[in-house]
């Protein structure tokens, strides 16, 4: 039963609670300065009434007035109360009331100015709300404005009132300098350009304004009349030197619209002769040729709607002409571009002759304005090349006293380089040559070579090329060739002993020199510029001058210096490096052979297999042990054989033993091979080579008996077990046999590892090992005796009876027929031997 009460306070006798309501007013009645009791009490009447509720909140603020929290709430409620109501309902009167009573206590409360602003822009009361804003800025401090203006400017901007808002614009930005772009657009945006020009240019006079969106604006300059537009620009092309084209493209576009088409050509003109980047470029003449068009279109548009008449073709083919010209232009436009650019770079300047060819005027001019503008200590490129190219011009025009002038000139000119002015100098003489002036060339290249009055290194950079260009090997190789074709012998010679003076020669040099004296008969002068030669180089750029000396001394002499070339061969040998001593070793060999002593080869061959590198040591034993053979015999190749086996990789030496073992089993030192192969054995792993196992065992199927074959398997089992105690090696190898390259133990069961890694070898290796087993000859089911064609029944006997120290002792899992025999007991089988084992021995 709802209990309906009046308190009994007189001051207010309209108020009306319910029997809920008696705690929270008890409560409120002792702490009725608490908002949280207030709050509380609001919280638990939220559906009462809205005048109930009012009324609640009013005695609240009666209480406290300054507390924002119950202000907040109190204008939230009353504002969402009228929310749905006309905008002329006397509700929002009483709503704006309420309000302005709370700034009697909240104006600085910014959050409570929002709201009441944007309360007042929904009801659409311009003035109001406008003065709401202005004194909300005045009520409250200065750090708190920026909070209001947003919602100050919006408003401004919603409304078509441009007076005010350029009003409001102004009083912000004194307050946001850096905003000035948002007052410039609202200008343009408001068609107010003459005052959004004079701002933009105040804007771009200001060094340190930062322009928040981060680019330029430009402007639509039909109503600009209060700013002079071209200086504004031409300003800016000096600061802005990144935006140089769009610059330049508005500046021109402002004449375009303005309707000075001739002062936009001369724009457009100018921008194509000053900008310095590509991009500029291609912005500003897209923007030209573009232009051209459209002037054109135009001219036909107009003509064919009033009727052609004469002045107007001449008028129109003008321009088209004038069009036409500026795309052929282009090239050498963008040229310029570059050039601006670097002005040293070499090759756009002959780009730049190559685009006036045909126009030998231009050609000149280009070429004499290249060789002027060019630093030969900045060029990018081979500054020398221009010089060549204009004496070239005028030499290919008839001109050859102006080319020898060109050239004469550029022998004056301080290159950076040495190379550069020996090509200048080559230059002049392959000019002289080509009009068959040989003895000018001669004389220029003497001169080109002749001592300076103040002599430099090669590479002091600190002297002048002209003081170090007579060491140049490039003018002196000119030289040489030329002395040797058009000068005497003596010349030839004093030429190419000033080369070795000057120690600028090469090994080709050398060569030539002593070929050239070979060639007239001069063989101890020509032996003499190769130990001239030797004496300026050493290893490896004096291998081929050894080879050529030794090759050309062996083939005059022969054997009649032999000492004597014995010691050029132990001085070519003495430091030299590996792997140019094969050769040295090789000749020096055939020297011995050919001339000298046989042992004295075989020391040589010797040497050889201990001084060239790893990789050529097979090769040498393979040419010693073939040299031995046919100069001593076969037998003499033993020791080198053993030598061999004991320095090679494992790869190589057991292809020596097999060798070797084939070589002692011709001579029929059975024995003999049968001992290498067992030594072979120790580095031969039964799955790896089994072609090398199998040779062993053909070999014992010939020439073997039971036991060597016995003493062959057990030697394999041994060396099997070997292999299988390193399980690194172990794996490898398996996974070699299983086909997989690369890998790890546990590659071969995926998913297992640890103890069942090594479960997987020991079933391997049992494996292994039964295979083995199984390649044993069984006794008991084959019963194979091996025996010599030749042998008598006694020998056989006497065979039979003798014991082999290295023989397996057989345990009880022998076969049983085995334990019956006695010690000397040996049980044979006879069995016909093919009477094409005997041959011509046979009996009759």
């Amino acid at each position: 039963m709802v209990v309906m009460a009046r308190l009994s306070r007189p001051e207010r006798p309209d108020l009306v609670f319910e029997e809920e309501d008696l705690p929270y007013e008890e409560e409120i009645m002792r702490n009725q300065f608490s908002v949280k009791c207030w709050l509380r009490y609001i919280e638990f009447k939220q559906g009462a009434p809205k005048p109930r509720l009012n009324q609640l909140y009013e005695r609240a603020l009666k209480l406290l007035p300054c507390s924002y929290k119950l202000w907040y709430r109190y204008l939230k409620a009353r504002r969402a109360q009228v929310k749905h109501r006309c905008v002329t309902d006397p509700a929002y009167e009483d709503v704006n009331n309420c309000h302005e009573r709370a700034f009697v206590f909240m104006h600085k409360m910014p959050r409570l100015w929002l709201d009441y602003c944007q309360f007042l822009m929904d009801q659409g009361r311009v003035t109001h709300t406008r003065r709401t804003f202005d004194r909300a800025l005045r009520a409250l401090p200065i750090t708190q404005h920026s909070r209001i203006w947003p919602l100050y400017l919006r408003f401004l901007r919603s409304h078509p009132l441009p007076e005010t808002a350029v009003r409001g614009y102004r009083r912000f930005l004194k307050l946001s300098p850096e905003s000035a772009e948002e007052y410039i657009e609202y200008l343009k945006s408001s068609d107010r350009l003459d005052e959004a020009a004079q701002r933009l240019a105040t804007v771009v006079n200001d060094e340190r304004f930062v322009s928040k969106a981060g680019k330029s604006n430009y402007q639509n300059p039909d109503k600009v009349q209060s700013l002079n537009v071209d200086a504004i620009i031409r300003g800016g092309l000096t600061r802005f030197t990144d935006q140089l084209g769009k610059l330049w493209c508005s500046l021109a576009d402002y004449y375009i619209r303005s309707g000075h088409f001739e002062k936009a050509r001369d724009v457009y003109e100018e921008a194509i002769r000053t900008v310095m980047t590509v991009r500029d470029f291609t912005q500003v003449f897209d923007s030209y040729a573009q232009f051209e068009e459209s002037m054109i279109a135009a001219k036909m548009e107009t003509a064919s709607e009033l009727g052609r008449e004469e002045e107007d073709d001449v008028d129109l083919e003008l321009r088209l002409a004038r069009f036409e010209q500026l795309i052929s232009r282009r090239p050498l436009l963008l040229n310029s571009v570059l050039l601006r650019q670097n002005p040293h770079h070499v090759h756009e300047w002959h780009k730049r002759v190559a685009l006036h060819q045909g126009r030998p005027r231009e050609i000149i001019n280009t070429y004499t304005e290249a060789v002027q503008t060019v630093d030969p200590f900045k060029a990018t490129g081979k500054p020398h090349t221009l010089w060549v190219a204009f004496a070239k011009f005028y030499e290919d025009n008839g001109q050859l006293d102006d080319a020898r002038v060109i050239l004469e000139k550029a022998t004056k000119v301080n290159f950076k380089q040495v190379d550069d002015l020996a090509s200048v100098w080559c230059q002049c003489g392959e000019l002289e040559l080509r009009h068959e002036n040989y003895d000018e060339a001669l004389r220029l290249l003497r001169k080109a070579t002749a001592l300076p009055a103040r002599r430099a290194e090669y590479f002091d950079g600190s002297e002048p090329v002209q003081n170090r260009v007579y060491k140049s090997l490039k003018v002196w190789s000119m030289l040489a060739d030329l002395e040797e074709s058009l000068g005497t012998f003596q010349s030839t010679k004093a030429v190419y002993d000033r080369i070795l003076d000057l120690r600028i020669a090469t090994p080709q040099i050398v060569i030539n020199y002593a070929m050239f004296l070979e060639e007239h008969k001069y063989f101890e002068e020509s032996f003499k510029a190769y130990e001239r030669g030797i004496s300026l180089f050493k290893w490896p750029n004096v291998s081929d001058i050894w080879s050529t000396y030794l090759t050309k001394f062996i083939a005059r002499y022969g054997g009649r210096k032999l000492e004597r070339a014995r010691d050029l061969f132990e001085q070519a040998l003495d430091g030299c490096p590996p792997k140019y001593a094969k050769t040295l070793y090789l000749l020096y060999a055939q020297l011995e052979e050919e001339w000298g002593l046989a042992r004295h080869a075989m020391a040589v061959y010797e040497r050889a297999t201990r001084a060239v590198e790893p990789a050529q040591q097979y090769d040498m034993f393979n040419i010693y042990i073939k040299r031995a053979a046919e100069i001593y015999g076969v037998t003499h190749t033993r020791g080198i054989y053993q030598k061999a086996i004991e320095v090679l990789s494992d790869e190589h030496a057991r292809e020596m033993c097999l060798r070797f073992a084939d070589m002692e089993c011709k001579l029929g030192e059975i024995d003999r091979a049968r001992a290498i192969y067992s030594f072979c054995s120790q580095i031969c792993d039964p799955r790896t080579t089994g072609a090398f196992w199998q040779t062993w065992k053909d070999f014992e199927v010939r020439h073997g008996n039971e036991d060597t074959i016995k003493e062959m398997l057990r030697i394999r089992r041994s060396v099997q077990a070997t292999y299988n105690t390193q399980v690194n090696f172990m794996a490898s190898q398996m996974l070699k046999v299983s086909g997989s390259a690369t890998g790890t133990v546990s590659d071969l069961a995926p998913g297992q590892s640890g103890m069942d890694d090594m479960k997987l070898l020991e079933q391997r290796a049992e494996q292994l090992a039964a295979e083995a087993e199984r390649d044993q000859p069984l006794r008991a089911q084959s019963k194979i005796l091996f025996v010599r064609s030749d042998a008598s029944r006694e020998e056989l006997a006497e065979l039979a009876q003798q014991v082999n120290p290295e023989e397996i002792q057989l345990g009880e899992d022998e076969d049983e027929d085995e334990m019956d025999l006695e010690p000397n007991e040996v049980r044979l089988e006879q069995q016909s031997v093919p009477a094409a084992v005997f041959g011509s021995l046979k009996e009759d």
